[in-house]
């Protein structure tokens, strides 16, 4: 049963939905919380990321029995994916990727493999430049599918991202990563909101107490 009663929303500091994937556990207070726990939690997450529209969501939150017990396996292979996912980055993350990590991507491509869409071009809407786009078009045909848009960021993050610019957090206890994307590249913290203002708050902390010695 979700347990999103009992913690806080997702943290999606990451800057990239892969990273924001990979945070879906993390320690954000000192203690691992876990976002996927079941299938009702990875519909939510996957739409809170951005990863689906709540209309792809709402006919698998209404699933009853076997639909429900087939949308916990899928967040179960969240969850193996996701851990798989964290070796990766915690061996690669602060230099460049090499090609040689092409052996390690196996259960990336397979989940690729599965895939079930097509190509369409239709109006568009904005009309810019052009009056047609080419549009991707996913066949949801089962709960499987539901972690494609996970896999394609996968994807994206290992071939058009500088991983050297993935960093961790330097809180205390925070296990959060993020892609730096500031001009300057100094980014510290996941979130200012969060690590920022403790960080402040205990050096602040610690400079009254060495002025009242």
């Amino acid at each position: 049963m979700s347990n999103s009663t009992a913690r806080p929303g997702a943290f999606l500091v990451g800057d990239h939905l892969a990273l924001d994937f990979l945070n879906s556990r993390c320690t954000p207070s000192g203690v691992w919380t876990e976002w996927l726990s079941d299938g009702a939690d990875l519909l939510d997450w996957l739409e809170r990321a951005g990863a689906i529209e709540a209309a792809v969501a709402e006919p698998y939150r209404a699933g009853r029995g076997a639909d429900r017990q087939a949308l916990d396996e899928v967040a179960a292979q969240a969850r193996s994916l996701r851990e798989w996912l964290r070796g990766f980055v915690g061996r690669h993350a602060g230099r460049a990727l090499g090609g040689d990590a092409g052996a390690e991507l196996g259960p990336l491509n397979d989940l690729l493999a599965h895939d079930d869409s097509y190509w369409q071009v239709e109006p568009d809407d904005a009309e810019r430049q052009r009056p047609l786009r080419l549009q991707r078009v996913r066949r949801w045909t089962t709960p499987e599918r539901l972690l494609q848009p996970v896999a394609e960021a996968i994807a994206d993050l290992v071939c058009h991202v500088d991983f050297r610019l993935i960093r961790a957090c330097e809180g205390t206890a925070c296990t959060l990563v993020f892609l730096d994307r500031t001009k300057a590249q100094a980014r510290r913290w996941c979130s200012m909101a969060v690590c920022g203002n403790r960080a402040k708050a205990a050096a602040y902390r610690a400079r009254s107490a060495g002025r009242r010695k």
